[in-house]
């Protein structure tokens, strides 16, 4: 197998403390790529301005109106 970050042949048994990665360096330059949001998954596009629950939140507070 070979690392993800630099290509390098990877020491796969317990003895190699960074696996699936090579070293350290690889393992937090991997690390940092989730971080900066620089992986992605293909899907359709999200309104990340309204999520589901939005809609659960008005109609609780619309009843809480309405009790008092």
């Amino acid at each position: 197998m070979r690392c993800a970050i630099c290509k390098r042949p990877v020491d796969l048994s317990p003895a190699n403390r960074f696996r699936p990665f090579c070293s350290e360096r690889c393992q937090m330059v991997d690390l940092g790529t989730w971080a900066s949001e620089q992986y992605r998954i293909a899907g359709k596009a999200v309104d990340e301005t309204e999520h589901p629950d939005d809609d659960l939140s008005r109609e609780a507070l619309k009843n809480k109106r309405n009790l008092n």
